[in-house]
């Protein structure tokens, strides 16, 4: 069961959605509104918006949009129940005991408090009698103990059921081990510890809670590590190991890693910036994590083989999408960063940070050596698709910059590799008109949502529906007057269907009507979307007229859309009563 909307009301009415944003990010009036520089995506010029009098925020740039639940919950990466009860401690506010919600509540704690227990029963093996192995593993990698006691790192002994007997023994159920991701169940039905005989990585969340597990085996047996699977309290895409920790770093920048070893091995070397990816796939939320923590750049560190490679180039663009700042690490004679730590000492790596790659630096570096430059053929080759590159840096003076560097590598005049960069710049150019064209000759998908699942199959009906709430939101006694002409089911957009017929419940109910009072009964991209729609919205000289046109547009579409459905219909009629008679026909003849 959802929160009481009257709880809500109050909550949003107490949390004022500019002094809650100016903790995270400076102000400036400017008009009606308040600005400042996006913490979802980088910029230098401020297209973040705060509406005081709307209680929203929108980004003109990145698109971000809603209201002081949602922006919680993108900032801090948290549940909308986590965000209310953010904000209602923030104003001193209870939130309401109700069986639903507590119940959803009740299992996440129950499973954070096993994840925890577990954890704790890891580190007391790692220094029981059977955990000699593992000490001798970890410190043997070159940890200190004080390290180990850091991180939490423990030890899953071999055998079946350690972690089974210990934690049933503290009251919890097979059940839950097995949502918890701690147990396996076989074919038979029983269940078993998932980590056996392997060095225990506990995985934190950014508040500091126990949600996960990574092992690793003691030999060179594989699979190597084993992570825990995605549970109702751990979704491996939204979150970074060692996060709980970074984000304290007074360093300008993140260091991102493949495992849990290298990350250790970093801040253990005063590096206390490094997280990981979990992985070799890096994924848009967990650039957002980074995005969202208020730094300008991320310096990767992944593996140098060829995996770590690739894994690195597919980083780059992810992290770029967010507005991030990237450059790349390559270390010579060591495949991570924990090998070279221990190599060659923490002095070394800071001076190799400082010796690290732009994006752009590496990419030319990574096409560089697909080439065979002592032959003629293979310096046109690297030529050419170096120029294709470089004509996608939005930076001229970048592009004039790295087009020499590539001129001297393949032992051309710089005229003539600036010359092909020039010619892959309008080719480029050329395109991207081509396709600008296109999409003005289709104003259909120029109008569509960014968010796919919202996309609208009706524009013309859509614009005027956007119109009718816009206008709704703006003033009541319009949407009184719209409540008397139009249904949700004239909509055809089922968001903003949606979010019309919330309206007018609200208002029937003698609630709040403005879109602040109504974001909490939406998901967080419809919320985008309607944040959007009122932060774009020009006021109408007769905003009377102006509905009026609107329903009379929504009414027209929606009747011709009937019409089209019933003829659809009377179609599918006649073509099976066809098929029944040509079937009983053919029966008939077999007789």
């Amino acid at each position: 069961m959802p929160l009481p909307d009257s709880f809500l009301d109050e909550l949003v009415a107490r949390c004022d959605i500019y002094d809650v944003v100016s903790r995270y990010v400076p102000l400036k009036k400017s008009g009606a509104n308040y600005f400042g520089v996006c913490p979802f995506h980088n910029e230098k010029t401020p297209s973040f918006s705060v509406s005081r009098d709307k209680q929203i925020y929108h980004c003109f740039g990145c698109g971000a949009g809603g209201g002081v639940i949602n922006f919680i919950m993108r900032i801090e990466n948290m549940t909308f129940p986590e965000a209310v009860r953010h904000l209602a401690d923030l104003v001193g506010m209870e939130v309401p005991e109700e069986s639903g919600r507590d119940q959803f509540r009740a299992r996440r704690q129950r499973l954070t408090d096993l994840a925890t227990d577990a954890a704790r029963h890891y580190v007391a093996m790692l220094y029981g009698p059977q955990g000699q192995a593992g000490r001798e593993y970890l410190l043997g990698r070159g940890l200190r103990p004080a390290t180990l006691k850091h991180f939490g790192l423990g030890f899953a002994p071999e055998g079946w059921d350690g972690l089974i007997r210990a934690m049933t023994a503290k009251g919890y159920t097979k059940s839950e081990l097995m949502e918890c991701g701690l147990v396996v169940q076989n074919q038979s039905g029983g269940v078993y510890d998932r980590f056996r005989n392997r060095g225990m990585f506990p995985i934190i969340d950014i508040r500091g809670k126990v949600i996960a597990f990574g092992g690793r085996v003691m030999d060179d047996s594989t699979p190597k590590y084993l992570n825990s699977s995605d549970t109702p309290i751990f979704n491996k895409s939204r979150n970074l190991f060692a996060m709980n920790f970074a984000k304290k770093t007074k360093r300008n920048y993140f260091l991102l890693a493949e495992g849990y070893m290298d990350v250790i091995a970093l801040h253990q070397a005063g590096f206390d910036c490094a997280v990981a990816s979990l992985g070799t796939s890096l994924t848009e939320e967990q650039a957002r994590l980074m995005a969202a923590r208020g730094k300008e750049e991320v310096v990767i560190c992944y593996d140098s083989d060829e995996a770590g490679k690739k894994a690195a180039q597919r980083a780059i663009d992810i992290l770029g999408r967010s507005g991030l700042k990237v450059r790349v690490l390559r270390m010579n004679g060591a495949k991570d960063p924990d090998e070279y730590i221990r190599k060659n000492g923490p002095e070394a790596f800071e001076n190799l940070l400082r010796r690290s790659y732009t994006d752009i630096e590496y990419r030319l570096a990574d096409i560089r050596g697909r080439y065979d430059l002592e032959e003629a053929e293979g310096r046109v080759e690297y030529l050419q698709e170096a120029a294709r590159y470089l004509a996608t840096v939005p930076s001229e003076v970048e592009r004039e910059i790295f087009g020499r560097t590539v001129a001297k590598e393949a032992g051309v005049s710089e005229q003539a590799m600036l010359a092909e960069v020039g010619r892959a710049v309008k080719s480029r150019y050329r395109r991207e008109r081509a396709k600008e064209e296109k999409q003005a000759l289709n104003p259909v998908q120029g109008a569509q949502p960014a968010q796919r699942q919202l996309r609208y199959s009706n524009v013309r009906s859509a614009r005027c529906e956007e119109g009718v709430l816009t206008l709704a939101l703006s003033d009541v006694d319009l949407l009184r007057q719209a409540a008397g002409q139009l249904q949700a089911e004239e909509f055809s957009s089922p968001c903003l269907a949606k979010a019309y017929a919330l309206l007018l419940r609200r208002m029937e109910q003698g609630e709040e009507t403005s879109l602040a009072h109504c974001l909490g009964a939406l998901e967080p991209e419809e919320g985008e979307l309607l944040a959007k729609i009122v932060a774009n919205a020009v006021p109408a000289a007769d905003p009377q007229r102006a509905l009026r046109d609107y329903i009379s547009v929504i009414k027209t579409e929606h009747l011709k859309q009937k019409n089209k459905d019933a003829g659809e219909n009377d179609r599918d009629e006649l073509l099976a009563l066809a098929q029944r008679r040509l079937q009983q026909e053919r029966e008939r003849g077999g007789m």
